[in-house]
């Protein structure tokens, strides 16, 4: 059953949307053309989409939460909030050649729309929109959340890296695929989480404790990403059923499940040994996975993150009330369907 959309998602929504349409304005006329396509608001001829699909704007709620936690208005941390958005977009853009994914948000990814050239200029663009976004008008709290934004930045391209060479790979470590999964997605997710705090000017062990909530909420969200990634309901998350499969992606349950010991690990290990994956394949791998513990195990990691990230606001000088709202975005996050 698909989890409601929180309340603060739609309240940090209204507030993003328009700042990021300004934002992306600023760009050249070529390569506004495919991010605004990629962010849903025009199709591939220019034209305006009605009642676009947006995405779940997770980090920009973080980082507008992160600067009410300290006490400061919501304002204070927009700047921030839309540049993590756009960094966060660039990344998908260039994900999805590397994975080869020909489908986003139900609709064509840019480099199947644009050509792959195209995606990655336009990527390229989206990043450096970022950190201009935070240093036109420069400050000590902004230097300081552009610096954050570039280390979270060069940890997520370090992750993905990272992402790649388990591909390549024949062997696969558990561990190692959650150090991986800490850097392409905890660390921007934790830079989201502290960046309305840095921008607000609060102390550091208070911007420390926000920065560990969104390291475990990213490590969460990747996982319950993975699990979606091999049993997600194509209407629902708009990717291609088992796509990680089909790519023979080595994710948090294949990881698992490869390194379990068992006979359902060593079939699926000779699965992914071969040099194609049909669908009835990709069925076999699946139910391989779920067999080995993988789903079981990635599922019962990403409540435990949950509940590390809970705990990491348990001591921080926050504002009660946004703890509690904190809260409830990593509960939506670990239940979602999509």
């Amino acid at each position: 059953m698909r989890r409601a959309t929180p309340d603060l998602l739609e309240r940090t929504g209204a507030m993003v949307q328009p700042a990021l349409i300004e934002a992306v304005g600023r760009l050249p006329a070529g390569l506004a053309l495919p991010v605004r396509y990629h962010f849903g608001w025009i199709d591939q001829a220019g034209s305006p989409v009605p009642n676009p699909r947006h995405g779940k704007g997770i980090r920009p709620a973080l980082a507008l939460l992160s600067a009410e936690a300290v006490g400061a208005a919501a304002e204070v941390a927009l700047p921030g909030a839309v540049a993590v958005e756009i960094v966060h977009n660039f990344s998908l853009v260039h994900d999805d050649i590397i994975d080869n994914d020909p489908e986003r948000r139900h609709r064509a990814t840019v480099w199947k729309t644009f050509g792959a050239g195209d995606a990655i200029i336009a990527g390229d663009a989206m990043m450096l929109l970022g950190l201009e976004l935070l240093l036109d008008r420069p400050s000590p709290q902004r230097v300081a959340a552009a610096a954050d934004l570039v280390r979270a930045t060069a940890s997520m391209i370090a992750g993905q890296h990272m992402d790649m060479s388990f591909d390549r790979s024949g062997d696969v470590d558990v561990d190692l695929s959650w150090e991986m999964v800490s850097l392409k997605t905890g660390a921007l997710l934790a830079h989201s989480s502290a960046v309305g705090a840095i921008l607000a000017g609060a102390p550091e062990r208070t911007v420390r404790r926000l920065r560990t909530f969104g390291l475990e909420l990213g490590r969460g969200f990747q996982a319950i990403d993975d699990l979606l990634g091999i049993w997600g309901d194509p209407s629902v998350t708009g990717k291609p059923a088992g796509n990680d499969l089909r790519e023979r992606k080595k994710s948090i349950p294949v990881a698992v499940a490869l390194a379990s010991g068992s006979e359902a690990g060593e079939r699926l290990a000779d699965l992914y040994a071969g040099e194609h994956l049909d669908d009835d394949g990709i069925e076999a791998a699946a139910a391989l996975v779920e067999e080995a513990g993988g789903r079981e195990a990635t599922a019962t990691a990403a409540r435990d993150c949950m509940r590390r990230a809970a705990d990491a606001l348990g001591g921080a000088d926050i504002d009660t009330r946004v703890a509690g709202e904190l809260v409830d975005l990593a509960a939506f996050v670990v239940e979602r369907d999509f």
